[in-house]
């Protein structure tokens, strides 16, 4: 929901139009060429599924006041047959931590490298369109990825937290191709913990909607996945009165060493609110969402 923007989030904001003031131009680079160019923002986490296919696994717990997702549980559907057995395994080991309440280790709480598609969650993002590449720039820890338009892919790619990605226009739609993603011991491919592995490949598409469309998308994400006191705890804001045409984003992923076939969700975006709401983690255990910190293993016995 729209709302002011507290003192650290603002002076934030103000450094982020200084640094925007000497950016340079984010024009399309042509007439013929979609233009994406601003700030894009959306309020939750979660996805929505796409208009026909597959899509991908969905949570388990439901908040009881509204039957929305519960964004505090994170609980993956681990008897969903689209996981293979061990990526079940997994999923389910996870959600036993989230029902208990606390968050189980992932690239965002830990501050870790947040991969394709993990990153696609993220609530604010700016497409930098340039003749040979777009850049992609993600609100949280100056994550950045680089897409090498009418290229290819290496003969032999070496891994990287972002993988090789290199795109196209088809159209009014910049289609994405992402392979040679690395794997961390916090990769995961959705916020449920769905591992990932060295085969994955991530295909995303971008496109303008028009303002419609984006309206009732937002705000069917918005029943879904939106929080129960319907107050937004990221610092990403829209404007209310803002109903322009949106940015939609349709990705598909395929890892055949974790899930038995494809699977695509939907994301849209409308204008942002504000300026830049960059935001860098620091390593702690303060579960900034939930007000509380992480319980850490303690001794029964002291070492001295």
């Amino acid at each position: 929901m729209a709302g002011s923007i507290p003192a650290g989030l603002a002076r934030l904001a103000v450094a982020a139009a200084a640094i925007a003031a000497v950016w340079p131009s984010q024009a399309a680079p042509n007439s013929s060429t979609p233009d994406f160019a601003g700030v894009w923002a959306r309020m939750t986490f979660g996805a929505e599924a796409p208009p026909a296919g597959r899509q991908g696994i969905v949570n388990l717990m439901h908040r009881a006041s509204d039957g929305a997702y519960d964004g505090l549980k994170l609980v993956g559907d681990y008897n969903d047959p689209l996981l293979k057995p061990a990526a079940a395994a997994q999923v389910k080991r996870l959600g036993d931590i989230s029902r208990t309440g606390d968050a189980f280790p992932d690239p965002s709480n830990q501050c870790a490298p947040q991969q394709p598609p993990y990153i696609l969650r993220q609530q604010e993002i700016q497409l930098l369109q340039g003749k040979d590449e777009v850049t992609i720039l993600y609100m949280l820890d100056h994550h950045v990825r680089h897409v090498r338009l009418n290229a290819q892919h290496p003969s032999k790619v070496t891994p990287s937290w972002m993988g090789d990605s290199i795109g196209h226009y088809e159209g009014d739609t910049l289609v994405v191709d992402t392979v040679g993603i690395k794997v961390g011991p916090m990769s995961m491919a959705d916020q449920y913990g769905s591992p990932q592995s060295a085969s994955m490949h991530v295909t995303e598409r971008y496109r303008m909607v028009d303002g419609d469309t984006m309206l009732r998308a937002f705000a069917q994400n918005e029943k879904e996945f939106g929080r129960a006191d319907g107050e937004n705890g990221n610092g990403v804001f829209y404007d209310p009165n803002y109903k322009g045409p949106g940015l939609q984003l349709h990705y598909t992923v395929e890892d055949p060493n974790v899930f038995t076939g494809p699977w695509s969700q939907v994301v849209t975006y409308r204008k942002a609110g504000s300026e830049w709401q960059e935001q860098v983690c620091a390593e702690n255990q303060t579960e900034y969402y939930a007000a509380k910190d992480t319980s850490v293993p303690r001794a029964e016995k002291r070492d001295f």
